[in-house]
Order: structure tokens, then sequence, then C-alpha cells
């Protein structure tokens, strides 16, 4: 029986080591390594679609290539917001680093064990943080090494992220390193995320699918400063 990459995380939840977490990571940017060698682009990676056999324990991406209905409008863009690059959303033609900038978010969703702005309504309002460069914010304890190459991927210009060989390599090596530890070595990640945990028990289904999405008048993608995303984060909160 398969079941997705959000489902295994919630069902593991707080169970998790940062060795099994860096090897998961492993296994998808595996995954997505032969996708990019077959000249491909996957358009669509969000954690629904990241399935885990439990009959080998493997980790495979599915839906490739599907962009959506048929009837889909020409401007319109198709996928699950959180995970779609800024300059997609833009409405800049799908690359191989747009698959790059979704890998970060699935790395992001692997560190928090719960989808990337779970507190979002999927709507204008989302889009146009992540053109202002607004990202997740970073859980504590995540390793200096995998904290960096999530933000490379996750960068404002395209070209600035790691292309899939170099992502390959990085990874292949910091789970090299975390293989080779002993549990008695290992730090295991057993912070508390219980107020995060109800959130994902609770999300509605429609903000965890992909669908169609249509937005006008958006400026130019950048990155955002620490300044401007803690403004936003203190904002969020103060006004729940």
């Amino acid at each position: 029986m398969n079941i997705n990459l959000r489902e295994y995380l919630q069902q593991n939840h707080n169970k998790l080591t940062w060795k099994q977490k860096i090897n998961i990571t492993f296994e998808i940017v595996r995954a997505l390594y032969f996708i990019h060698n077959e000249n491909a682009i996957h358009r669509d990676l969000h954690s629904g679609n990241i399935l885990y056999s439990q009959l080998n324990s493997q980790w495979c991406i599915s839906d490739l290539g599907f962009c959506g209905p048929a009837d889909k409008p020409s401007k319109c863009i198709y996928g699950n917001l959180p995970y779609i690059a800024p300059e997609i959303i833009n409405g800049k033609e799908y690359t191989f680093k747009s698959d790059i900038y979704s890998i970060a978010m699935l790395m992001w969703e692997i560190s928090s064990q719960q989808p990337p702005f779970i507190n979002y309504e999927h709507d204008y309002n989302l889009a146009m943080n992540i053109i202002k460069g607004i990202r997740p914010k970073i859980v504590p304890g995540i390793p200096v090494e995998y904290k960096e190459l999530m933000e490379q991927c996750w960068d404002a210009d395209p070209s600035k992220r790691p292309d899939i060989n170099t992502l390959w390599n990085k990874i292949q090596e910091m789970n090299l390193y975390y293989q080779s530890m002993t549990s008695e070595s290992e730090i295991h990640n057993n912070l508390e995320f219980s107020e995060a945990n109800n959130l994902v028990n609770s999300i509605n289904s429609r903000l965890s699918t992909s669908k169609i999405h249509q937005f006008e008048n958006l400026p130019e993608q950048r990155n955002a400063t620490e300044g401007i995303v803690f403004n936003i984060y203190c904002f969020y909160y103060l006004n729940k």
C-alpha cells in the first residue's frame, strides 16, 4: 500500500529523526534527478504526489507531466500554490529550476512535518507574499547545511538555485554523513509541535491538492529581507 508524503509525516509526527528526514529528502531528490536527466520537468511537485511504498520502503514521484485539466484557461497556472515557484506565479514558463523551488518547499515540510503556509488560504494574498519573498519560518534545531541548501533552492532568482546535479551531490554527501551516525550519536528531532499537529489534522482537503490559479498585476518576484519577514509573521500572529 502506498501513502503520500503528507500522510506519512502526519502518521510519524514527532517520531522522525534528522537521520530519517534527510534520507527521505535524499530519496525524493534522487527521483527528481532521474526525471531531470531524462530532460523532463515535473511541474507540479508537492507532498500529495510524493509516494511511499510500504512494500519495498521506497519513495517515488507520481503525476509526472500532468499540467492540469484540458480545459484550463491559457493564462492560468495549475498546481498547489505553496509549492509553485514565484516566477511561475508571475506567468513565466516552467523550467528545471521551478522544480528545484518545489523541492525546497518539500524540504521545509519534511523538516517541520507540516505543510508550508498552513495558516494561509491559497489565494491572491498568499501569491503576493510568495512574490515578495516570504517563505515558511525555519524550524528550531534544523541542521545548518540542510537549512542553507533549502534556502538556496527557494531563492526568488531561479539562476541562483542549484541545478539538479549540484543539489543531488550536496544531499548525497549530507545523507552519507547522517546515515553513518550511530543511534547514540544522532540528535533526535523530538521538538513539540502540538499546535502545528492540530492544524495539520484539521486542514481542509481543498488546501492539500492542486488546482487552477489565475493572478494578475503582480510585481516582479524578489527575496524578502529578514526585517520584512519578521514583521509579516508578527502581524499574522498578532491578528490570529
